[in-house]
């Protein structure tokens, strides 16, 4: 596979070869629940094209929205840290076509070569810090003022 992802870009050659060897593209149609909340993180995936709403389960109201991760994305990190559940939801906004990864495959070559490790550990927390960025931008856009600043800055 010769397309690059922003995040693998992001890796060093020998932890970007790594992952992509044990990927395989797949494809959810729009409407699609990838994963749901407290579900084994067994796979992850990098989309390729297509949007994905991560959404919180809100009880007695509908799924809240939290992000909405496009391409080059990883939509989730839950796979990288034990118990290896999903903090979040996940479901395809419109047609998402994606890299899939066995969690388990990937995180094998992660404890065998430190470089390799070191190297998928800094583009996921990459992902963590620009999720929390986001979510930090959402919490001071709602907590303002009706009418003081701009629109979510994660809607898309």
């Amino acid at each position: 596979m010769s397309t690059m992802h922003s995040i693998l870009e992001q890796m060093t050659p020998e932890a970007r070869e790594a992952l992509l060897a044990r990927s395989h593209q797949v494809t959810f149609p729009a409407d699609t629940r990838i994963f749901r909340e407290q579900q084994r993180a067994e796979k992850f995936w990098i989309i390729e094209c297509g949007t994905v709403d991560l959404d919180i389960h809100v009880p007695g109201h509908k799924n809240a929205v939290i992000d909405a991760p496009g391409y080059g994305e990883l939509p989730g990190w839950s796979w990288t840290f034990r118990p290896c559940t999903w903090h979040l939801g996940a479901t395809a906004t419109r047609e998402v076509r994606a890299l899939e990864f066995d969690a388990a495959s990937v995180r094998e070559p992660c404890s065998e070569d430190s470089a390799v490790g070191r190297s998928v550990s800094t583009a996921v927390a990459g992902v963590i810090a620009d999720r929390l960025d986001s979510a930090r931008t959402r919490l001071l856009d709602l907590s303002a003022p009706h009418g003081s600043g701009t629109p979510l800055a994660y809607a898309r």
